[in-house]
């Protein structure tokens, strides 16, 4: 549990206090924290930089059973994100020791020249990620989580900022729940068992569920959609969410490929790395974990998840290069490749979304293009639209999440790139250059005149390797970050 506390450092017990230390700065106004902090200075091998850590135990001045002192290297390069992953690192160092409880304490906003709400906000974040351990599928469970993470910070500031701890944790939560579905193996998330994982969340904040089987798809014309989960056993699924409060004026729609796994299909993919295509779906896990955590948030805004969810497999059923298919919005698409299986889903999902919502805005989220990895590298999404105002709310979201983007050219001329001679569109360019423009430009296609922006978040939503504040593999990347736009919006 996240929580602020103002206790007198001398006389209340703590398993852990850690104290973030500047090198060439005093940034705390507490005298005690200035004190130990000058304490630590004297020992040679803590100076303060960054990566540097050091910890005292049973200090005579104050209760804490020990100390830990974080370096966070000269003060004009400390920001949120800095902030951030020290606290997620000192939770971290504290499940590898195997506490219960850790005490934070957080700089002066004035030292720093920070806002103190966005520094909270940053460290509460960083320390909640952090208290997170994959481990459903180890039979001898090494570690536990933290049971209480304190900030500690003046009563003033406790008193004031009492909203925060219970808002992070939930989005925090969210970001967890998405991580775990991503991490995941395939093999027990088929599109069926997704979409209960998925229900069985969503029933606990009484979002409105609807899910199509595929005979609903059929007799509702998903023709790409079925297309994709032709060659798969596991039968594909349609999955609706909606949380619709009475006061809302707003209406958003959020759709998340769902790819359980991504074989390639017939253009099938190669050995190296097909393993972490169980990955594929985690633009529906960040949607259906955004569209929880704002239930229990008690978002203003009506939001509708559309979750398409399929498995691409190979086999004598599946669709083959070169075939044609009927989209639901009408259009025909040659399927240039087989492993272009996303943007397929997408435009059925899209389509079905704003024919019946109608909404002010979608945004599509998914794991959709190598290409944008190869662009942006695996740290940050890249960002399509038209609408320049959208566009900022997103950029402006991911610098103060820290779940960075990118807004990436839709230029027109690149269209005539997905031309077939047979149908109205083909899901393949006809170059290897520029395929997460033209993906995107592809999905353009389909939304008419509605607010639109595609994320494409290949790159960021999975780790191979651990961070301070996300162990390896799903990051949950696009959770706190759509909660963010949601309060923009």
């Amino acid at each position: 549990m996240l929580k602020l506390t103002s206790s007198d450092i001398k006389k209340t017990v703590f398993e852990a206090l850690v104290i973030p230390v500047c090198e060439d700065k005093n940034i705390y106004e507490d005298l005690a924290l200035s004190s130990l902090t000058k304490k630590a200075m004297l020992h040679k091998e803590f100076r303060g930089v960054k990566e540097n850590e050091l910890i005292l135990y049973n200090l005579t001045e104050i209760a804490a059973e020990r100390v830990m002192f974080l370096g966070l290297g000269k003060a004009d390069k400390i920001d949120h994100e800095l902030l951030r992953s020290t606290a997620g690192k000192a939770v971290r160092t504290c499940i590898d020791k195997d506490l219960a409880e850790v005490v934070i304490a957080v700089p002066s906003a004035d030292a720093l020249h920070m806002d103190v709400t966005t520094m909270i906000e940053a460290m509460l974040e960083g320390a909640c990620l952090s208290n997170h351990i994959f481990d459903m599928y180890k039979q001898e469970k090494k570690q536990s989580v933290l049971q209480n993470i304190h900030l500690l910070v003046t009563p003033d500031t406790a008193s004031r900022h009492k909203y925060l701890p219970p808002k992070i944790e939930t989005i925090c939560r969210g970001s967890i729940l998405a991580r775990n579905w991503v991490s995941m193996p395939a093999n027990d998330k088929r599109p069926e068992a997704f979409a209960r994982l998925i229900e069985n969340e969503a029933r606990k904040v009484k979002l409105k569920i609807e899910i199509l089987d595929e005979k609903d798809l059929q007799k509702g014309g998903f023709g790409a959609l079925l297309a994709v989960a032709a060659g798969s056993d596991s039968k594909p699924r349609l999955m609706v969410l909606e949380y619709d409060p009475r006061s809302a004026k707003k209406s958003l729609v959020l759709v998340g490929k769902g790819v359980t796994f991504d074989s390639g299909g017939i253009n099938i993919k190669p050995t190296e790395g097909l393993d972490g295509m169980k990955t594929d779906m985690s633009g529906a896990a960040a949607v259906a974990a955004t569209l929880i955590s704002a239930a229990r948030l008690k978002s203003g805004i009506k939001i509708i998840g559309v979750l398409p969810l399929v498995e691409n497999m190979p086999s004598g059923s599946a669709t083959r290069p070169g075939d044609i298919v009927k989209t639901y919005a009408g259009k025909t698409v040659e399927i240039g490749n087989t492993d272009a299986e996303g943007r397929l889903i997408l435009i059925d999902a899209i389509s079905y979304a704003i024919e019946k919502y109608k909404p002010d805005t979608l945004i599509d989220l998914a794991t959709l293009t190598g290409a944008c990895v190869v662009a942006l590298g695996e740290k940050i999404a890249g960002i399509f639209t038209f609408d320049d105002s959208l566009a900022a709310e997103i950029l402006a979201s991911g610098q103060k999440t820290f779940e960075r983007c990118w807004r990436m050219p839709l230029p027109e001329d690149y269209k005539e790139l997905l031309k077939s001679d047979f149908a109205d569109i083909n899901n393949m360019p006809g170059t290897r250059y520029g395929g997460a423009i033209t993906a995107a430009l592809f999905l353009s296609e389909f939304v008419g005149n509605t607010r639109w922006a595609h994320i494409d978040i290949a790159g960021p939503a999975y780790s191979k390797k651990a961070g301070a504040y996300c162990t390896a593999g799903g990051t949950g990347f696009g959770v706190r970050l759509l909660c963010d736009v949601l309060d923009r919006l």
